[in-house]
């Protein structure tokens, strides 16, 4: 009998039906051939190893794909809450003095005029009016005069539809038209006095003496509206609602 207990083999040489030895039986004595024929550079789960690839563990390799995911699946949720429900602005400008100053950070309720109506108070970023200077795509401004109503000026104070309006929010400044008002509904056109069209508000900056709004550019479309700003989010120490 054999001492590797290796069945006998056949007439032709050859040591049984898959010919392939088995571990049972081997020595410790790596120059058995034996040894080499198992040695043929396969994993023991049976897949090739590239020669000088070292293999992940696998909890590892699969920790890793699943932090991966979760990446993936908070990157997109963001981008979804960015584009549809609030976002984040800063102020470029001091057109929106004393309530909002140059750096300060304010969020966005993109969902505001989708449930609801526009307000007048309410402060909102819009995309650029084709005929506004500048090259700021957005703009923010403080609604003052609704679809329907006429807007107007006299010693410095703001009527709508000839009532006198209270504006705490813009300090001592005085409120003048800057000539000529466009694309109001009143023919002919006015330069104190804008009847704003349907489907549209009148909107200034808080600072009068320093904001380029519907006073040069004419009433902007609702449609227009990103949405409402409703928190100012920096500096820390002044943290509020508009």
């Amino acid at each position: 009998m054999s001492d590797f207990g290796v069945p006998p083999t056949s007439a032709a040489g050859r040591t049984g039906a898959d010919d392939v030895p088995t571990l049972s039986g081997l020595s410790d004595d790596s120059s058995d051939p034996r040894w080499a024929e198992l040695d043929d550079g396969h994993d023991a789960d049976g897949t090739q190893a590239l020669p000088g690839e070292a293999q992940p563990p696998p909890q590892l390799a699969r920790t890793m794909v699943e932090w991966v995911v979760v990446a993936g699946f908070a990157l997109a949720l963001a981008l979804l809450i960015r584009t549809f429900l609030v976002q984040a602005y800063y102020i470029p400008s001091s057109s929106m003095a004393d309530t909002l100053h140059e750096d300060d950070r304010v969020m966005v309720n993109k969902l505001s005029y989708r449930f609801g109506e526009v307000g007048r108070g309410d402060v909102i970023v819009f995309s650029k009016p084709d005929n506004a200077p500048g090259v700021i795509n957005d703009f923010i401004k403080r609604v003052i005069a609704l679809p329907g109503e006429t807007i107007s000026f006299a010693a410095g104070q703001v009527l709508i539809d000839g009532e006198l309006q209270t504006e705490p929010y813009v300090g001592s400044n005085l409120t003048f038209a800057n000539g000529q008002l466009l694309n109001c509904a009143n023919n002919p056109p006015a330069a104190d006095r804008c009847l704003v069209p349907e489907g549209m508000v009148f909107v200034m900056g808080d600072n009068r003496e320093g904001s380029t709004d519907s006073r040069v550019f004419g009433p902007i479309d609702i449609d227009s509206i990103v949405g409402r700003a409703f928190i100012k989010l920096w500096p820390l120490g002044d943290i509020g609602f508009l």
